[in-house]
């Protein structure tokens, strides 16, 4: 049976998302944050690197986000939830699968995590402040419909539900109201809702 390693408030979330909506049998590990809100070292039992989520299928063992979406979706959901091999819609999905982690989130976690002390902007959201408008901005004209790819949920959806749900943690989505609604249609689905019934809510507060 796949495990699925799933760290509170953190990606993983994404995980259990697919898993539901493809009706994959699976278990379950919930790990916990310690004081810094890192995860515990029981996770570098599963994996060297110690995050998640982490997925244990039969002798391999994967990490990071899109991988496993799409090792799950290939593996055990016969290409569900992703475009057609070799179609130019599925070059677009994978664009957007990639972007969500290797273009959006380390602006955003940037720009977050450098106005906690207070005190007015510090040079790391200085910096990042400008990356973020233009990566919000760039995910905001790119919903062709209901969900990143149109009228079908995808995993590029999945993956881009942390992002913004990061997003409207830090207040970023106020004036952004079509990925405002963007983030109330995902939140709407029944897979999502079984998501934070199963692994809590993706993002804790953000207090700055």
């Amino acid at each position: 049976m796949l495990h699925l390693h799933h760290l509170v408030t953190s990606r993983s979330s994404r995980i259990i998302w697919l898993l539901e909506e493809l009706g994959v049998k699976y278990e379950l590990v919930t790990h916990q944050r310690g004081a810094n809100m890192r995860a515990l070292d029981d996770l570098k039992a599963v994996h060297p690197l110690g995050k998640a989520p982490t997925i244990v299928d039969g002798d391999l063992t994967i990490v990071e986000s899109a991988t496993i979406l799409r090792y799950i979706a290939e593996r055990h959901g016969n290409g569900r939830f992703m475009p057609p091999a070799g179609s130019d819609a599925r070059a677009k999905h994978d664009e957007w699968l990639d972007y969500a982690e290797g273009s959006l989130m380390m602006p955003l976690l940037m720009s977050l995590l450098g106005g906690l002390g207070g005190g007015g902007p510090s040079p790391v959201q200085q910096f990042a402040g400008p990356e973020v408008a233009k990566a919000l901005d760039y995910v905001s004209a790119g919903i062709s419909g209901p969900y990143l790819m149109g009228e079908e949920l995808t995993l590029a959806d999945m993956q881009m539900s942390y992002c913004v749900a990061v997003a409207e943690a830090g207040g970023f989505l106020a004036e952004r109201p079509a990925l405002a609604a963007y983030w109330q249609r995902l939140q709407a689905t029944p897979g999502f809702k079984r998501t934070v019934e199963i692994g809590g809510p993706l993002v804790m507060p953000f207090r700055r």
